[in-house]
C-alpha cells in the first residue's frame, strides 16, 4: 500500500469513509464534525472533505479511527492479528527439519535485509509540484481544531529530522503550529528523540537542524511515527520491515533528508534551536489545553507536493478519538516484544479513558510470591513505559478488555495498604495533573490473588461460577426459552 490514495480507496471499499461534499470551513467544523463522528457507536466512518471553504485541496480525517480501519493499514482483518504476526516474525525456534530452519532463517534476513535499505526512486510522486522562493503554509487547508488553539496546527505529520552526531534518521509525530506562510514551532517533548537531536545541536554548537515534514504516503509511514522507538533506532524501518520490501524514498529538494516518495506533501526546512518562541495552547488528545512554552522555529525552504494532494489531519481531545486506535495498534504491536522480556505476562490493555500515560493493565501468569511487584518495576524501567502514572497487574484469567471484571477483580482483590506501590519519577510532559513538570507520583496495584508469603492470613475464596455441564444444557434449551 504504496500511498494515502490507495488507502482512501480501500477504506471506501469496505464501507469505512464518508465522503463530505457540502462546503465545510477548516477551522473549528472539521473538528466538530471528526468529533461526533469519532465518538459514534454505528457510524464511526474516516473523513473526506470534498469541500473546504477557500482550498481546493480536499482534507480526510480519523483514517485510523476504528479497530477495523487500523487493521485494514496492516492488510488484516483484525488488529488482534498484528500481535500473533508478529511473534511469528520474531519466534525463531529450532523445530522442523533443516529445510524448515533454513526456511526461517531466510525470511527474517530478507526482512532485516529490506527494513535496513530504502529504494531512492527518481521522478517521486511528491515532488511533482515543486516550490522554493514561493512555496507558503496557507496554500494549504492547516485547521485550527479548537477555539482556545494558538492557530491553524499540522496534526498528523511525519517529522524527519537526522541525529547531528551519529547522523541517524528519527521520525516524530509532533504538532506543528502554524505562525506565517514560511514557519512552524515545533512541539516536541522532552522525552522525545526529536528533542533529543535538539540537545545534541545544541553541545556540539549547532544552531540549525536539517528537517523535513511529510504528509501522507503509506499509512504505516503515518502510524511508524508515533512508535515508542529506541533513539537511533529508524521508524521506517517498521515500515519496510512489515511490507517485506525496502521504502521508496525521495531526495528532498533543500534539505540533506530523504522522504517517502509517495507522499501528498512534504514541507522542507530548518530548526533553528536558538530561535523560540510560545507555542499554545492546543486542545490534546488528553482532552484538556496544553498550555502555552517555548518551543523552536522551523524555517520553511520548500514545498513539494503531489499534482492534486490530498491534505490528512488528525483531530485530538477528549477520548475516544482517532490516536487511541493508532496507540492501540503499537500496544498490539509490541507485545510480544514486551513478553519476550517479561515472559510472565499474559496481556496488557491500555484502556482509552487512560489517554496512554496514565493506566496500564496487565495479566500475568503468576507462580511465585511477589511476582505483580517484580513486573510492575520491570515494566517501569522499559523505555517510554517509565511514563506510566498506574500499572495494574491482574491474573491470567481476567480479560482485559472488559473493564467490568478488571475493576470488580482489581477492587475485590486488593488492600491498599498492602498491595500498592508509591513512586515518584518521570511522567509524561502533558500531565497537567502532578506539582512539578515531568516530575510526580505514580502507582503500582498488585490485583492478582495473595499467596500466604504475601501475608494474607487464609485460603483465597473460588470465584462464583457455573459447571461447564450445566453450561453445556443451557446452551443447547436456550434458543427454544420463549422469553427470547
Amino acid at each position: 500500500m504504496k500511498d494515502l490514495s490507495t488507502f482512501i480507496a480501500l477504506l471506501e471499499r469496505e464501507g469505512e469513509l464518508n465522503r463530505i461534499k457540502i462546503p465545510v470551513s477548516k477551522d473549528l467544523e472539521i473538528t466538530e464534525i471528526t468529533n461526533r463522528v469519532s465518538k459514534s457507536t454505528d457510524n464511526n466512518k474516516a473523513l473526506f472533505f470534498e469541500n473546504v471553504e477557500g482550498y481546493s485541496i480536499p482534507v480526510v480525517t480519523n483514517l485510523f479511527g476504528s479497530k477495523k480501519r487500523m487493521a485494514l493499514a496492516f492488510g488484516l482483518k483484525d488488529l488482534n492479528e498484528l500481535s500473533q504476526k508478529v511473534e511469528e516474525i520474531i519466534k525463531f525456534d529450532l523445530e522442523g527439519g533443516i529445510l524448515d530452519l533454513l526456511g526461517k532463517g531466510f525470511d527474517i534476513f530478507k526482512r532485516v535485509r529490506n527494513a535496513t535499505s530504502i529504494k531512492v526512486i527518481d521522478n517521486p510522486p511528491c515532488q511533482e509540484v515543486i516550490l522554493k522562493e514561493e512555496a507558503s503554509l496557507t496554500a494549504f487547508p492547516i485547521p485550527k481544531f479548537w477555539p482556545l488553539d494558538g492557530g491553524p496546527y499540522i496534526t498528523l505529520p511525519q517529522v524527519i529530522t537526522h541525529n547531528p552526531k551519529t547522523g541517524k534518521r528519527n521520525v516524530g509525530m509532533y504538532r506543528l503550529q502554524v505562525i506565517d506562510e514560511k514557519r512552524l514551532l515545533v512541539h516536541w517533548q522532552v522525552h522525545k528523540n526529536g528533542r533529543e537531536h535538539e540537545e545534541i545541536a545544541k553541545s556540539l554548537g549547532i544552531e540549525h537542524i536539517p528537517c523535513a515534514i511529510a504528509l501522507g504516503g503509506d499509512p504505516l509511514c503515518t502510524w511508524a511515527a508515533i512508535l515508542p522507538l529506541p533513539s537511533d533506532v529508524d521508524e521506517y524501518m517498521v515500515v519496510s520491515f512489515w511490507r517485506k520490501e525496502p521504502l521508496e524514498m525521495a531526495k528532498c529538494k533543500t534539505q540533506p533528508l530523504h522522504v517517502p516518495a509517495h507522499a501528498e506533501i512534504v514541507i522542507e526546512g530548518y530548526i533553528d534551536i536558538k530561535d523560540k518562541r510560545l507555542e499554545g495552547p492546543f486542545g490534546d488528545h488528553t482532552g484538556y489545553y496544553t498550555p502555552t512554552a517555548l518551543y523552536p522555529v522551523l524555517n520553511v525552504t520548500a514545498i513539494t507536493s503531489k499534482r492534486n494532494p490530498i491534505y490528512p489531519a488528525t483531530v485530538t481531545g477528549v477520548p475516544p478519538m482517532e490516536d487511541y486506535w493508532m496507540g492501540k495498534a503499537v500496544e498490539r504491536f509490541f507485545l510480544p516484544f514486551i513478553k519476550l522480556l517479561i515472559p510472565e505476562i499474559k496481556d496488557i490493555n491500555m484502556p482509552v479513558f487512560g489517554v496512554f500515560h496514565n493506566l496500564l493493565l496487565v495479566s500475568i501468569r503468576k507462580r511465585y510470591p511477589g511476582q505483580a511487584r517484580k513486573v510492575i518495576s520491570a515494566l517501569w524501567g522499559l523505555g517510554m513505559m517509565a511514563l506510566t502514572k498506574a500499572i495494574v497487574v491482574l491474573d491470567e484469567d481476567v480479560e482485559l478488555e472488559d473493564m467490568n471484571r478488571v475493576f470488580w477483580q482489581m477492587f475485590g482483590s486488593v488492600d491498599w495498604i498492602r498491595d500498592t506501590i508509591l513512586v515518584e519519577g518521570p511522567v509524561d510532559e502533558l500531565d497537567h495533573a502532578t506539582s512539578k513538570k515531568c516530575y510526580g507520583g505514580k502507582i503500582g496495584i498488585d490485583a492478582t490473588k495473595k499467596l500466604k508469603e504475601e501475608g494474607y492470613d487464609g485460603e483465597w475464596p473460588n470465584v462464583v461460577k457455573m459447571t461447564p455441564e450445566v453450561i453445556r444444557k443451557v446452551d443447547e434449551k436456550w434458543k427454544v426459552l420463549n422469553f427470547l
